[in-house]
């Protein structure tokens, strides 16, 4: 089914009402984009009444937001378990690890985000996105590194976004093609752990 990953940590798609009404919303603000899709479409596609679906979600935003939040739960989790660790380059890359799993999760939710970025700024759900993201980055870069090494760490987590949302349509198994972006952004972290290197 298609909830299975490398990690089995993602949540469970139990093809409930909920979880089927997310995916196709989803799928339709991403291609007609945000604005453009109705609770009429979403409920339509799934054969439903509008009734049924607001039994669920009231507007577009509710079922937004609950997108969000289920993207938000792994990356809370991780950033308290990355609080918790000592600040060794083990578990910097450990860090990257998992969230590239969560990344493969949500990549259809990170792709709405890169085509309806209007939309997201002005959910209050942009702004907790980029407070979890300063987050992950304070986990990954040292307390007193240089500008150049803080660069590092930011690039390492936005090539792992930008990764996943340009090879999208480049040729190539995705499993092959996370692993490439994991690569790279292991290789900026432990560039930035080793500290500045003397001009």
């Amino acid at each position: 089914m298609g909830g299975d990953t490398m990690d089995g940590t993602k949540r469970q798609r139990r093809g409930d009402t909920r979880q089927r009404i997310q995916d196709v919303a989803l799928e339709l603000f991403s291609e007609h984009g945000y604005e453009k899709t109705s609770l009429r479409e979403i409920a339509e596609h799934l054969d439903v009444t509008k009734a049924a679906l607001y039994y669920h979600f009231k507007t577009k935003e509710d079922i937004l937001k609950s997108l969000f939040q289920d993207l938000s739960r792994p990356m809370d989790e991780l950033i308290e378990w990355g609080r918790q660790q000592p600040r060794t380059l083990a578990t910097k890359q450990e860090i990257l690890h998992r969230y590239s799993n969560a990344l493969a999760d949500a990549a259809p939710l990170f792709r709405f985000m890169q085509e309806n970025q209007a939309a997201v700024r002005e959910l209050r759900t942009g702004e907790d996105f980029k407070d979890r993201m300063i987050r992950m980055i304070d986990l990954l870069k040292e307390p007193e590194a240089d500008l150049t090494n803080q660069v590092r760490c930011i690039s390492a987590l936005f090539s792992m976004h930008a990764g996943m949302f340009m090879l999208k349509d480049v040729e190539g198994d995705p499993e092959e093609k996370r692993k490439a972006i994991l690569e790279v952004a292991v290789d900026l972290v432990t560039q930035a752990h080793s500290g500045p290197v003397a001009p």
